[in-house]
């Protein structure tokens, strides 16, 4: 029990947890022992000492907010499924008992996303054809995909042309498309980014958007492309094909369409298999492909390889929403403005069984994230003395569909992103036990940095760099979309060394992870987790995000970065 506040019992409601009640006794003497104990030293700086100084998280709370949000009852938190609604009931109940207020345009705590889900048929075909040979395309073990132009049926018969990784970046005096028109056609390609012999190029290690299969899509789609096929490799991905396939072999959401708006027949991967399958029709090989488009040179290959594809779709639009609150600074002129604090509440749902095991609980994945961001909203509630600018605590939907919830709240924010100092995201938060660092990939693109910095030196915690920057994390969680549309933005995570525990702990127990938990049944809660490390996350986030809130100005990006604020 936290020595800064009390719980009630947790009451309970058809066997499952209603909500829980905080209960917050002697904050403002807790406040004045803090201010004694420092001598006085905030008096007369510009930021609160309520809001500076560690505050009261409870580790047992977050463990029952993941508890609950990744149990059976909830059936993995598929997205316009009960468990999603049951989820997000949970989250605006939680928000209501903590204090913090409706934060929705309509006066509740629920923000409409309006997307529709796609799930690819079984019927859905794909062949490749060249010199009199045809090769068919096993779906699932061989291809997976979305006709996101959302129409229940789609035909098409295109030409493929290989376009290396399909970057445009100019800043970088890179181009695989050297001007040739790919309107109408396949466009093969590999994700990721060259790396071998240009290592000062798209920031060297450190992978950068375009890089990412999302942009892929995307470039596809702005050069009239009618299908983008990326051939997957575990190397260039990042992951395994069994990722892959256990987050495309299900329904995936996205925003509706507007009227006339253009979408590609086929967003697609092929497995490396499948990939030296198909090129061997133009007698090329995956290997031989790869090494071509690592050279600045590179041009687009016409394959000679023609594709048809028959994509048969269950379309149904989704009843989805994110879910905020808000509590309201203290300053009348700068309360206007927010710091805030992200988590996707979304996980994969129901979906194929393994080891007997349909649900896909997300435990890890990110019922962690959204417990920290409660027992945040507990804890700035329970502040006596609330900092200049107000928080938003917001939980998206959609993230595993594509950040889609994040998304969708950039382009309709509840608070303008020029009134938004800052998003600070938490996003698969591991519970192993006590950190000894912290995580802030993308910090150093702000000029938070400092503060940040210093926030984890209070806490006695080292900031360790990220350990695999070709990795592309950055590009990987909500606060991105924060990013795209100015708004400063990282996530708070954790480092791999902890307390009592040998060096390299957190390093084994991740690649653990990602190899047997990561989009599996298995990302379940377990007893003997120990909460702490979560507790850390989110002190530091409530601390960070305290003095952000008494800043004088809003943060902005380093100057000359992509995402400077407009």
């Amino acid at each position: 029990m936290s020595a800064a506040h009390l719980w009630a019992s947790q009451s309970t409601c058809f066997g499952w947890p209603f909500f829980f009640l905080p209960r917050r006794v002697s904050m403002t003497v807790m406040t004045i022992l803090i201010r004694l104990a420092l001598g006085g030293a905030c008096f007369g700086l510009p930021v609160l000492c309520a809001a500076a100084q560690p505050g009261p998280i409870d580790p047992q709370q977050i463990r029952a907010d993941v508890k609950y949000l990744s149990s059976d009852l909830l059936e993995g938190r598929g997205v316009g499924t009960r468990g999603g609604d049951l989820a997000t009931d949970y989250i605006a109940r939680q928000l209501a008992a903590a204090g913090a207020k409706p934060a929705a345009a309509d006066g509740t705590y629920f923000q409409k996303v309006p997307l529709v889900g796609i799930t690819t048929q079984p019927e859905t075909k794909l062949t490749a054809t060249a010199g009199g040979k045809t090769v068919d395309f096993k779906l699932l073990d061989e291809l997976v995909g979305i006709d996101t132009s959302q129409r229940e049926k789609t035909e098409f018969d295109a030409d493929a042309v290989f376009v290396g990784h399909g970057i445009t970046a100019p800043e970088w005096k890179w181009d695989d498309f050297k001007g040739v028109d790919v309107k109408g056609k396949v466009l093969v390609l590999f994700t990721n980014e060259p790396t071998s012999d240009y290592p000062k190029f798209f920031d060297g290690r450190a992978l950068t958007y375009y890089g990412r299969w999302v942009y892929k899509y995307e470039e596809g789609l702005r050069r009239g492309a009618r299908a983008v096929l990326i051939i997957h490799t575990t190397p260039t991905a990042g992951y395994g094909w069994e990722v892959v396939r256990g987050s495309w072999a299900r329904e995936m959401p996205y925003v509706k369409l507007a009227a006339g708006e253009s979408a590609l027949s086929l967003t697609g991967w092929l497995s490396r298999e499948a990939g030296d399958k198909m090129l061997a029709l133009a007698g090329k090989s995956v290997d031989e492909l790869l090494a071509a488009s690592e050279k600045a040179d590179f041009r687009p290959i016409e394959l000679g390889i023609r594709f048809h594809g028959k994509m048969v779709s269950r379309l149904r639009e989704l009843d989805t929403r994110n879910v905020a609150g808000l509590i309201e600074g203290s300053d009348p002129k700068l309360k206007s403005e927010v710091v805030v604090y992200t988590a996707h509440w979304d996980h994969l749902g129901i979906g194929t069984p393994v080891n007997g095991d349909s649900i896909y609980n997300g435990a890890i994945d990110n019922a962690t994230g959204c417990g920290i961001v409660l027992e945040l909203a507990r804890a700035w509630a329970a502040l006596p003395a609330k900092p200049r600018r107000s928080a938003l605590f917001l939980f998206v939907t959609a993230e595993e569909g594509g950040l889609k919830g994040s998304e969708y709240y950039a382009h309709h924010p509840l608070i303008p992103a020029a009134k938004t100092a800052i998003d600070l995201n938490f996003d698969a938060v591991p519970p192993w036990g006590r950190a000894k660092q912290v995580t802030i990939g993308g910090a150093e693109r702000i000029d938070v940095l400092p503060l940040a910095e210093n926030v984890a030196k209070r806490l006695k915690l080292e900031i360790q760099p990220d350990a695999r920057p070709e990795q592309g994390h950055y590009f990987r969680s909500d606060h991105f979309s924060f990013a795209r549309a100015g708004v400063p933005a990282f996530s708070i995570g954790l480092g791999t060394e902890f307390d009592g525990k040998p060096a390299g702990y957190g390093q084994r127990m991740w690649e653990q992870y990602n190899k047997l938990d990561y989009h599996h049944p298995s990302d379940e809660y377990r007893e003997d987790w120990d909460f702490t490390a979560d507790a850390q996350a989110a002190e530091f986030g409530f601390i960070l995000g305290g003095d952000i809130a008494n800043q004088d100005k809003l943060p902005d990006w380093r100057a000359g970065d992509q995402f400077h604020r407009q």
